[in-house]
C-alpha cells in the first residue's frame, strides 16, 4: 500500500490560495485535501466548489480530494465533480441515504470515501465497506484546524485494517511528525496534515520527514 500525504488547504492563507496551492504541489504531496464545510454539519463555514476549480486551474495534475463536511452532501456532488474533485468524502452521520450517494460519487466517475467522526463508533461503517474506495478516520472533532490528535481514535484504524487490509485508510486531525507514526502503526496509509505542513517555510522538506516517518 502506498503512503500518501495530503496538505489540507483548510490550514493555507487564504489570501494566496493560489500560490498556496502551488506550494504544496510543489512539496512533493500526494494530492491537495480540501475540507468543504456548511456551517451546519459543524460550527465553521470553509469554501465551495469555486476553491476546488480554483486548485484544478491552478494545479491541475495535483489531485484533489474533497472532504464534504455537511449535513446533505447529496445536494452537492454534481457541483464538485463538475469543479474538479477527484474523490469525495462524505461522513456517516451526514442526513442522507450513504449507500445510495456513495454509488452517485462512482457513477459521476471519481473515488467514493466515508469519514467518521471521533464520537461515532467505528460499527457504524460496518455496512459500507464494500462499497468504499477509502476510508477516513478523524481525529480532531472536524470544524476547525490546529486541534489535538485524539488518540482515542486509534482503534478504530486497527479494527479497520483488519477488516479491510488493502483499503485506503486515511486519518485526519492533528496530524504531526509524532502522531502520523502512531497512525501508520495503528493501520493508516495516508495522512491528512495542515498545520504542520502549511505552517512550515519549507514544505517540501516537512512531507519528505512524514513521509520517512511513517515507513
Amino acid at each position: 500500500m502506498r503512503t500518501q500525504i495530503l496538505p489540507s488547504l483548510l490550514a493555507a492563507d487564504f489570501g494566496r490560495l493560489g500560490e498556496e496551492i502551488g506550494r504544496a504541489e510543489a512539496s512533493g504531496a500526494e494530492a491537495l485535501h480540501l475540507d468543504i464545510m456548511d456551517a451546519h454539519f459543524v460550527p465553521n463555514l470553509s469554501f465551495g466548489p469555486d476553491v476546488v476549480a480554483l486548485a484544478r486551474r491552478t494545479a491541475p495534475g495535483f489531485y484533489r480530494n474533497v472532504h464534504l463536511m455537511m449535513s446533505r452532501p447529496d445536494l452537492y456532488l454534481e457541483k464538485f465533480a463538475a469543479a474538479g474533485a477527484q474523490t469525495i468524502q462524505i461522513h456517516v452521520e451526514a442526513d442522507c441515504d450513504l449507500h445510495t450517494e456513495l454509488r452517485r460519487i462512482r457513477a459521476l466517475g471519481l473515488k467514493n470515501a466515508i469519514v467518521l467522526n471521533p464520537e461515532t463508533p467505528v460499527e457504524r461503517l460496518d455496512p459500507y465497506l464494500g462499497e468504499v474506495d477509502e476510508i477516513l478516520v478523524m481525529t480532531v472533532h472536524p470544524g476547525y484546524g490546529g486541534q489535538k490528535f485524539i488518540a482515542e481514535c486509534l482503534p478504530k484504524l486497527e479494527y479497520l485494517r483488519a477488516r479491510l487490509p488493502g483499503i485506503d485508510l486515511m486519518v485526519d486531525g492533528g496530524i504531526n511528525l509524532e502522531t502520523s507514526v502512531l497512525a501508520a502503526r495503528a493501520g493508516a496509509n495516508q495522512f491528512v496534515a495542515g498545520s504542520h505542513l502549511f505552517g512550515q517555510s519549507d514544505m517540501r522538506s516537512a512531507v519528505e520527514a512524514m513521509r520517512e516517518a511513517v515507513k
